[in-house]
């Protein structure tokens, strides 16, 4: 199918363009910000029909104007946005000759960019049992979703605590360290009964953060929860982790050997990971 036409359909101000039958839209970058050479985070319109929940990924294409559908390249991203912000936001490392990765490297203000229709995942505050804590485990750009659960209100009056951990190999790589540090100031959370907790961890330069050691082993000895002023207890913490392959599988085992478990046939969990990394 070749590049469809506008419809015309206004959305949040700006233009979407959506065929009837298709599974995507049409948007339009908003903003692109560089953390580092390889580090980006973008925005782009969104469709008055699209919905998610804190968590969710959904599909991006990018292609050339007026490339046939089969030339243009699909990635799934985490939502960073909020669920009510009137834009999408994600966030994304380039890799080197990456198909998806230089068409988004050339990306700027006014360019199309695909978006899914729908929305996916199991990284969700529903998928957890009730409970006092809610940690947050990220490495890189697994911090994403972790941004649009933040910046919902129900997460900060539905817990005690909310405990972030985002580690990184530099500290340039600490996306959104001001605006997470900064969110309990924020007007939807003056009154919240959340208390934020922010911790950053930066493996690969001595000193830049008390934290400097992978996510995995400061759990396995005690520094994590140290450093958080409270313990990971199965019976009040609730877990989601989003990040590389290895620490995702090093912390599944090791919460599982402190009886956390995930969703399990309707019946809510204690953890939860993202599964398309």
């Amino acid at each position: 199918m070749g590049a469809i036409e506008e419809s015309g359909l206004e959305i949040f101000g700006k233009r979407s363009d959506a065929g009837p039958q298709e599974k995507w839209t049409t948007e339009r970058v908003l903003s692109v910000r560089w953390w580092t050479p390889t580090l980006v985070s973008f925005r782009t319109t969104r469709y008055r029909g699209f919905r998610f929940t804190p968590g969710h990924y959904t599909r991006l294409g990018l292609g050339a104007t007026g490339a046939s559908l089969g030339d243009w390249v699909w990635r799934p991203f985490s939502l960073a946005s909020a669920a009510h912000d009137d834009f999408l936001e994600f966030i994304a490392v380039l890799v080197p000759g990456g198909a998806f990765s230089e068409p988004l490297r050339q990306l700027r203000e006014g360019d199309a960019i695909r978006v899914d229709k729908a929305s996916y995942g199991f990284l969700t505050v529903d998928q957890l049992a009730r409970g006092r804590e809610l940690w947050m485990l990220a490495s890189g750009t697994g911090l994403g979703p972790f941004l649009a659960i933040l910046k919902d209100p129900a997460v900060w009056q539905n817990y005690q605590r909310l405990i972030v951990a985002h580690s990184v190999r530099h500290s340039s790589e600490l996306a959104w360290r001001d605006e997470i540090a900064g969110m309990p100031q924020g007007e939807l959370f003056a009154e919240a009964k959340a208390t934020l907790t922010y911790l950053p961890i930066v493996t690969r330069e001595p000193g830049a953060t008390a934290l400097a050691e992978r996510i995995p082993l400061l759990l396995a000895d005690g520094r994590l929860e140290a450093a958080a002023a409270t313990p990971l207890d199965v019976a009040t913490s609730r877990v989601l982790v989003c990040g590389n392959p290895e620490m995702t599988r090093e912390l599944r085992q090791s919460l599982s050997a402190r009886g956390f478990a995930t969703n399990r046939r309707g019946v809510p969990g204690q953890m939860a990971f993202e599964k398309y990394w």
